[in-house]
């Protein structure tokens, strides 16, 4: 599989998907952390991909999405945006309705879910 196609499988196959750079855990840029930390906040289960460990999304994704940096965050196919796009939507309570419509917020009650997207 080339890395397009495996670009487009994991954006389908993940309601909620961040390219970030490190993990949720270990993030490796301020950005990056910003937006695993939001998304944390809300009780998001997600999938992440670190494009450190992959070099080959790195490069392509880019130019799948049409935009340059990272991190991205993606709901239900559709790009959102990254650190900046994600924080405004957040402080204005844009971000968590789409996330309650991808049904991608977990209650309290239960552990939020975060995976490494294949």
């Amino acid at each position: 599989m080339d890395t397009l196609d495996r670009i487009k499988r994991q954006i389908v196959n993940n309601p909620v998907l961040l390219y970030m750079k490190g993990s949720p855990q270990f993030p490796q840029c301020g950005f990056s952390a910003r937006v695993a930390h939001i998304l944390g906040s809300l009780n998001t289960q997600f999938a992440y991909v670190n494009i450190l460990d992959n070099p080959d999304i790195r490069k392509t994704l880019p130019q799948y999405a049409n935009w340059p940096t990272f991190p991205q965050l993606y709901i239900q196919g559709e790009l959102v945006g990254g650190c900046d796009i994600v924080t405004e939507m957040h402080e204005k309570g844009e971000l968590k309705p789409k996330l309650e419509a991808a049904k991608a917020l977990s209650n309290a009650d239960t552990d939020v879910e975060i995976i490494a997207a294949e």
